[in-house]
């Protein structure tokens, strides 16, 4: 296993259509869980939770998104509907995170949504650290209420994002990254 500085350096997104089984067996999954829910929680209130998209799952909430946009788009081809459909099909697995703030006399909501965001920061670097790939998207299903019903999102929740995991069909290539003089500053310095 890499270092952490390495290990940290060195992850990158990767396309869900880049991604191949096998997919994390349940051991695996519980380690990416355990690892995602390990982040700063102001209060200890929890506010995310995971769902685990995998199997015949993938295509079952995929027909429920093809669904949607079938709906709002009565004129998409068959093609369309299918690329839809799969959505959540090219990765062996999905997890997706749900922020789920809640009201609190001490913690704004932002504090509760960043800790949503750094548990799925977390479940990359724990897909990672254990060799695999993975990528974190939300897309226009994430925001559509017909689709977050058919997951089982209460109406407060929302998804902060689905986590595509698998294995690597080739190394992935890094992108540019900003030059840290042009997004560091030192005040009084």
């Amino acid at each position: 296993m890499p270092d952490a500085l390495e290990l940290l350096k060195t992850r990158r997104s990767v396309k869900p259509m880049e991604l191949s089984g096998p997919g994390p067996d349940a051991a695996d999954i519980d380690t990416l869980l355990t690892v995602a829910s390990r982040v700063p929680d102001h209060g200890k209130l929890v506010p995310w939770r995971f769902i685990v998209i995998e199997s015949e799952a993938r295509r079952r909430i995929g027909e429920k998104i093809a669904a949607a946009f079938r709906a709002d788009h009565p004129e998409a081809t068959a093609d369309q509907i299918a690329f839809e459909t799969e959505r959540l099909a090219r990765a062996p697995l999905v997890i997706g995170v749900v922020s789920r703030p809640a009201p609190h006399v001490k913690i704004p909501e932002w504090e509760q949504l960043l800790s949503a965001g750094a548990a799925a920061m977390n479940l990359l670097h724990a897909a990672h650290a254990l060799g695999y790939g993975a990528s974190w998207l939300t897309e226009w299903y994430a925001y559509d209420r017909r689709v977050l019903d058919a997951l089982g999102l209460a109406a407060h929740e929302r998804i902060a994002g689905f986590v595509h995991i698998g294995r690597l069909t080739h190394s992935p290539e890094d992108r540019p990254r900003p030059a840290l003089s042009e997004i560091v500053t030192r005040p009084g310095s």
